[in-house]
Order: C-alpha cells, then sequence, then structure tokens
C-alpha cells in the first residue's frame, strides 16, 4: 500500500498511550495521533525521525497520524495498528502469500468463534473457509538483536484471539494466525513469552489444536513524502 502526503517530524515523547508530541522540521511541536494500544516497546527513541499524515477535517481534535519511524540503526517500523489488515489484504488479492494464493473470495472483520468475535479477514478456497488473524510486530530488543517478538505488552486480547482461533480449527475450519513483522530490520521470529508467558502458552495449545503460524515481513521504502508498504518475505520461528 501506499502512503501519500507525508509529513517528517522529529519523535519527542509518547504519553496516555494514543499520544505523540513530534517535533516538525520548521521547529513547530504538533501532538499527533498514535493508533498503537501497545507498549512500543524498543520504538520510543528520542529525536528518531518520524512520519505523520495531516487531517484537515475541523472536527479531529489531534490533526495528524503517526504511522512510521525510523531506529537509530535506521530500521523502519510502521507503528500504525490499523495499516497491517490492508497490507495483507492486498497481498492476498495480488497473489503474493502462496499460503493464500488461490482465494476465491476475501471478506473483511467476518464475524467467528464461539465468542462471536471479529477475525481480521476471511477467505474462502475450493469451499473451505479460512479465519486469519494479523498481529502487528515490531519489538526487536537490543539484547535479541534481528529477532521481532510478539507481544510488547501482556494481552489478553491476542489469547482470546487465539482461543477464538482454535475452536475454527476443532470445527474442520482452517484457521491462521499471522505475524506481520512491520520492520525492516529483522531475519526471524520469536513469541515473546518473557513478557507474556500466559500468550506464549495459549499460542502452543493453538497450534497443537491446529491452528497455523504465517510470519511475513514487510518492505517500507519511503521517497520523499511518500511510502510503500507491502509483504516482502516470509520468516522462520525461532525455537
Amino acid at each position: 500500500m501506499m502512503l501519500a502526503n507525508l509529513v517528517q517530524g522529529r519523535f519527542l515523547r509518547r504519553y496516555k498511550r494514543f499520544f505523540v508530541d513530534v517535533e516538525l522540521v520548521e521547529g513547530k511541536v504538533v501532538t499527533t495521533h498514535c493508533n498503537n494500544t501497545g507498549s512500543m516497546k524498543s520504538l520510543l527513541h528520542s529525536g528518531c525521525p518520524v512520519w505523520m499524515q495531516y487531517h484537515g477535517d475541523p472536527k479531529r481534535k489531534l490533526k495528524y497520524t503517526l504511522h512510521l519511524m525510523q531506529m537509530p540503526t535506521g530500521a523502519l517500523v510502521c507503528v500504525n495498528t490499523l495499516i497491517p489488515n490492508q497490507i495483507v489484504f492486498e497481498a492476498i488479492k495480488n497473489e503474493k502469500i502462496p499460503a493464500f494464493r488461490h482465494a476465491d473470495s476475501l471478506k473483511k472483520e467476518v464475524s467467528f468463534g464461539q465468542e462471536n468475535s471479529r477475525v481480521d479477514l476471511y477467505l474462502e478456497e475450493a469451499g473451505q473457509s479460512t479465519f486469519i488473524e494479523i498481529k502487528n510486530t515490531t519489538l526487536a530488543e537490543e539484547t535479541r538483536p534481528g529477532i521481532a517478538q510478539f507481544p510488547d505488552a501482556v494481552t489478553e486480547r491476542g489469547r482470546k484471539h487465539l482461543c477464538e482461533l482454535s475452536y475454527e480449527a476443532g470445527k474442520g475450519h482452517r484457521a491462521v494466525i499471522l505475524y506481520l513483522v512491520n520492520r525492516t530490520d529483522c531475519h526471524s521470529f520469536k513469541v515473546a513469552e518473557h513478557i507474556d508467558p500466559l500468550y506464549a502458552n495459549a499460542l502452543q495449545d493453538a497450534l497443537e489444536r491446529g491452528v497455523e503460524i504465517q510470519i511475513h515481513q514487510t518492505r517500507i521504502e519511503i521517497c520523499q513524502d511518500q511510502a510503500l508498504i507491502e509483504i516482502n518475505r516470509p520468516l522462520t520461528m525461532e525455537a
């Protein structure tokens, strides 16, 4: 997908979860909306370059939305958690993910599971139902360089999604948890069991119940005021 009309700035601080202060090139400080409910652990480096979009809607309190950050190593990271679903949706439509290359139909936000949750993507292939839950993965710790990890905070909601996927797998449907590594400096993936051991246990249980795991990294390229973000390659999972 393409992000257009980007505005560059410099990260100052994050607070109240959804607020980020950014210093623009001309020196003005603006408060930016951050669509990320995680801790953003390993990402919040004071002074690092960021890219936002400006919104002129007079009804909006915060006129900017944060999309991208650049790490001290030069790696680019997509931090807007509303974007990954669209990236994967486009990749499946364009047959860029081999595991879903022959989808007959593809839908967003479909009811599933025993608690009537909403799955990120639903596709049908030769009469088989496939439920796909997507997790934006941006954590990469200095103690584990090059290894993307999820989650970056304790996530009860994430465990619920795994249970719902397990339920669908038990009914004979195809159920997939897809970790989208949305940063450019990682070569493999690992579950962050030291952050949320209950999630790690829930994932292992889900895999034993027939849930599939997919791990894909994005390519992020910025040119002037535009950015391309798309599926790049699959990654392996660390033991």
